[in-house]
């Protein structure tokens, strides 16, 4: 399997942690040297090793901003 490239060009915000320590966060990464795009994922403390994730170009990040600002949080059944 090819080797990935990444480079955090930049840390926007942490979500959560996970019961084993590694913090879901919200980056603006570059994969394998391409512009970068938001990306949210769990990520060990050390960025070196990380979980499946959701990667959103420009277009994608301002429809998820326009319905989450839309949606009534509190009536959503969920943890």
């Amino acid at each position: 399997m090819a080797e990935i490239k990444f480079d955090i060009v930049e840390k926007l915000g942490v979500l959560g942690e996970s019961s084993k320590g590694w913090q879901k966060e919200l980056n603006l990464i570059s994969w394998n040297s391409r512009g970068a795009k938001a990306d949210i994922r769990d990520w060990d403390e050390s960025h070196e090793m990380m979980e499946k994730g959701v990667t959103l170009n420009r277009k994608e990040l301002i429809a998820l901003k326009k319905l989450l600002s839309e949606l009534d949080l509190d009536s959503l059944e969920m943890e």
